[in-house]
């Protein structure tokens, strides 16, 4: 398929399509994330609240460190008519909402982890389907603009997943409808041709690891998601515990929507201007100081208004990010038949992070400070990832 035809196809109904079946797949992340999983949890586990949410969310990673590079590579190698991508794209919605069905009415800590490590699997398989589709159907000097809408659906996906289980009232089934009903439209309304020479599928080679700029831009998304899924993990007790917010529940949807409408404002226009400059570097590093700033808005002002600040500053460095560095890293995968492979392995970046940040935070919050040593450190790790973005040589 040649550039133009790709450009011919990529119009604002196909990346509306593709952007409504990200908003499911996050939504299938978000609204369990945020409230469902931090609530049922407490009801179990009372005072080791987070001492549990810190083991369950960090086995469910655990299962998408390892399903997202075996769910790319099989992408990649899958010949059949209804599409590599497709295939695992419904695949994967239908995996994910099984397992957010099973998580309604379970009453011990070891159902809610095998509930939540199957719907893991499952939005990890829909997520390496997706993921694949930007770089397989989009030109270099339009994935900042593609990525920005599709990153877009991220922020939109946590206001919508909360407001969804808070103001709605809607539970783990009515999620899993959403990331099913998202899906569907995509893959019946899109194409999805097969290359002229598939990849064989060997599992030895689904963790394939690559040095120099993919190694790079591996480091810069770890470190950034690391500090991020430090920061959030504990949002809803931060705001109950030590803001003392009287309704945290509320305050974590308004807080969620405050930081949404600041990342619209620079979500698509920083992949535009990515994508214009053929520059991604310095809005990767300036997006990532933005956010150290939000970390230490949090440590230093732990109040209702210090709170709300840091959401807003949070949401413009979060929203360059989404689209840029997502831009950047199609730019130095190695080759064009192990895409979803390749990205797959990217993602253990945005993985790892969530079996690695309970263990780092937890003893943070209860022994070594409390809150404000815990969103200082995700400063400091923030800070770090925005930096190793330079040592990239292929990309500017």
């Amino acid at each position: 398929m040649t550039a133009l035809e790709v450009e011919k196809r990529v119009g604002s109904r196909w990346i509306g399509l593709l952007s409504l079946a990200n908003l499911g797949l996050w939504m299938g992340y978000f609204g369990p994330l945020q409230v469902l999983l931090p609530n049922q949890i407490e009801d179990i586990a009372g005072d080791s609240k987070t001492t549990a949410l810190g083991i369950v969310t960090g086995l469910g990673a655990l299962v998408a460190v390892i399903v997202g590079p075996v769910a790319g590579a099989l992408s990649d190698a899958t010949t059949a008519r209804t599409g590599r991508r497709h295939t695992w794209i419904i695949a994967g919605a239908l995996i994910g909402a099984a397992g957010l069905v099973a998580l309604t009415g379970v009453h011990s800590i070891l159902g809610v982890a095998l509930g939540w490590c199957l719907a893991q699997a499952g939005l990890n398989v829909l997520q390496a389907g997706l993921n694949s589709i930007v770089p397989d159907q989009t030109p270099v000097n339009q994935r900042g603009l593609v990525s920005g809408w599709v990153g877009l659906t991220q922020s939109i996906g946590v206001v919508a997943g909360v407001v969804l289980v808070t103001v709605v009232g809607g539970g783990y089934v009515v999620i899993a409808v959403v990331v099913v009903a998202l899906a569907v439209p995509f893959v019946l309304a899109t194409r999805d041709p097969l290359p002229a020479t598939p990849t064989r599928f060997a599992l030895r080679g689904t963790f394939t690891w690559h040095g120099g700029d993919f190694a790079w831009a591996f480091g810069t998304r770890f470190l950034v998601q690391l500090g991020n899924a430090m920061a959030t993990l504990y949002l809803l007790y931060f705001l109950r515990d030590k803001v003392h917010y009287e309704n945290a529940d509320d305050g974590l949807t308004i807080l969620i929507i405050v930081y949404t409408v600041a990342t619209v404002l620079t979500v698509v226009i920083g992949g535009v201007i990515s994508d214009r400059t053929g520059k991604r570097k310095p809005s990767v590093i300036a997006s990532g100081l933005t956010m150290a700033v939000a970390a230490v808005l949090l440590a230093a002002w732990p109040t209702w208004t210090g709170a709300l600040t840091a959401a807003v500053v949070l949401g413009l460095g979060f929203g360059v990010y989404l689209s840029v560095d997502q831009a950047l890293i199609t730019q130095v995968l190695p080759t064009a038949e192990d895409r979803a492979r390749d990205l797959g392995v990217i993602n253990i970046a945005s993985s790892a992070p969530q079996v690695l940040g309970p263990a780092l935070a937890f003893p943070l919050v209860t022994y070594l400070g409390g809150y404000p040593v815990l969103f200082g450190v995700v400063a400091v790790i923030t800070v770090l990832g925005s930096v190793l973005v330079t040592r990239i040589k292929s990309v500017a």
